[in-house]
């Protein structure tokens, strides 16, 4: 077996076992937490309408659905379920005094690293993707299954949901990769992140230059249906899908090769946490 074979097995496997973890272990509950709130939000409203009837049309539904999902999906539920998922990748193991198990295997550490950040984006793709979809629809019952069976079965409605899929996709590529290293590098990950929720939040009033210094700016590259986000937001083109996804994968290699250059300096010392 060549070495690349070997190390891509060993990727894997890590991968597998560690996704296990995430979606099954003690932190799960916080994530389920967090993805239950959106679904909560929209099925209320889908058995409100079901019951007594609604009174925008379906047009206006994607707009309500596109502002939603950027300020409660994107901004709340995606960013924090990546802050779990992510930060404690690493934290979670010294906090557990099992971080020498691995360190010791016979694996390169930037192997375990990328078989951890694997683990992490398959975990939060496969929930956040979930939440994603199961919102979106819950978006279009609120008019009877007719109108939700009718939004599918159409190409428009069936490439709207895939995009949306897709935005979330990156999202926790580009988050995560970011909360990895915090996880790494400060003891309370919570406070970066913070300054990051600021950043991103705000994305809508910088300037053009700077809002490419951010993930929500390639994410919206894939939204479908465009927001006014109010008199204050200053316009700048999106970004192509062509920039946006060579874009986050620079930014995960980057942030994966600063996360194994750490690895490759750490030293098990429980007591000094």
């Amino acid at each position: 077996m060549t070495p690349g074979k070997r190390r891509l097995r060993q990727i894997v496997a890590v991968a597998t076992l560690e996704t296990r973890r995430r979606l099954f272990g003690r932190g799960a509950v916080a994530l389920y937490l967090l993805a239950a709130f959106p679904v909560a939000v929209f099925g209320t409203r889908a058995v409100a309408g079901l019951m007594t009837g609604v009174t925008e049309t379906i047009a206006m539904d994607d707009g309500i659905f596109a502002m939603i999902y950027r300020l409660l999906l994107l901004r709340f539920s995606i960013f924090l379920g990546c802050l779990v998922v992510f930060s404690t990748l690493y934290r979670g193991e010294v906090l557990d005094k099992t971080l020498h198990y691995p360190l010791l295997a016979p694996l390169r550490r930037s192997t375990w690293a990328a078989g951890k950040f694997l683990s992490g984006l398959l975990a939060a793709w496969l929930l956040f993707g979930g939440v994603t979809a199961c919102t979106w629809m819950l978006t279009y019952l609120a008019h009877g299954p007719g109108a939700l069976a009718g939004k599918l079965l159409s190409p428009e409605g069936l490439l709207q949901l895939l995009a949306y899929l897709a935005a979330t996709g990156l999202a926790c590529a580009g988050y995560g990769a970011l909360f990895f290293v915090f996880g790494l590098f400060f003891r309370m990950p919570i406070l970066p992140a913070l300054v990051v929720l600021a950043w991103e939040s705000a994305n809508f009033l910088l300037p053009a230059f700077l809002k490419k210094l951010s993930v929500v700016h390639y994410v919206e590259s894939f939204l479908p249906v465009p927001v006014d986000m109010g008199p204050l937001a200053i316009l700048a083109s999106p970004s192509s899908p062509w920039v946006a996804v060579p874009g986050i994968a620079l930014l995960v290699w980057g942030l994966l090769r600063l996360a194994a250059w750490k690895l490759d300096r750490v030293e098990v010392l429980y007591g000094a946490e």
